[in-house]
C-alpha cells in the first residue's frame, strides 16, 4: 500500500526536482508536505530540512498516519546522513530502481535520499515511484534485522 502522505526536504542542488515532485505526486494523490527550502540559496545548510522531514516522518507514523520521506541533494549522502540521524528513519540512498525497491522491500525504509545532480528529472521520479510504490516484505528474516537495528538505536547494545 502506498503511503498517503509524504514529507519533502531538499537543498539548492535539488529544488528543482523538489518543485517537480511536490507538483506531480500531489496531482497523483500524495498529501505532499514541503519541509523547504522555500528560496534558492547556494550557500543553504540541508541538515535542518531534512532532519525535519525525516522527523515529521516519524511522528505521522507514530500516530498512525501512513508517511513516508524524501530527501534530495546534489548526490544524496549528506541528505541520508542526516535523515538517519533521528530516531526511528531509515533513509537509503536510492540511486536505480533496484535499490529504491529494495530499500522499501528488505529494510522497510521510510526515507529515501536522491541526488538531484546525479539524475534527470524523469530518471529520478521513477527511482522516486518505485520507492514509494513498493511494499515492505515482512518476511522474518527481513523483520529480524530491522529489530537488531532498533534495539542498536534505542539500548546502544549490538545484538547477534
Amino acid at each position: 500500500m502506498s503511503p498517503s502522505r509524504i514529507h519533502i526536504a531538499t537543498d539548492h542542488a535539488g529544488m528543482e526536482l523538489s518543485a517537480h515532485l511536490i507538483e506531480y505526486l500531489g496531482a497523483v494523490g500524495y498529501e505532499m508536505v514541503d519541509h523547504g527550502p522555500k528560496i534558492y540559496d547556494a550557500q543553504d545548510d540541508y541538515p535542518a530540512f531534512c532532519i525535519n522531514a525525516a522527523r515529521a516522518v516519524v511522528t505521522d507514523i507514530e500516530a498512525g498516519v501512513d508517511a513516508l520521506g524524501i530527501v534530495l541533494g546534489g548526490s544524496g549522502n549528506g541528505e541520508q546522513i542526516a535523515a538517519n540521524k533521528v530516531k526511528g528513519v531509515r533513509a537509503a540512498l536510492a540511486w536505480n530502481l533496484d535499490t529504491a525497491k529494495l530499500a522499501r522491500e528488505h529494510n522497510d525504509a521510510n526515507v529515501v535520499a536522491v541526488g538531484g545532480r546525479q539524475h534527470s528529472v524523469d530518471e529520478a521520479t521513477r527511482i522516486i515511484e518505485a520507492f514509494l510504490a513498493e511494499p515492505f516484505s515482512r518476511d522474518e528474516r527481513h523483520v529480524r534485522r530491522i529489530a537488531k537495528i532498533t534495539a542498536y538505536e534505542t539500548t546502544g547494545e549490538v545484538v547477534r
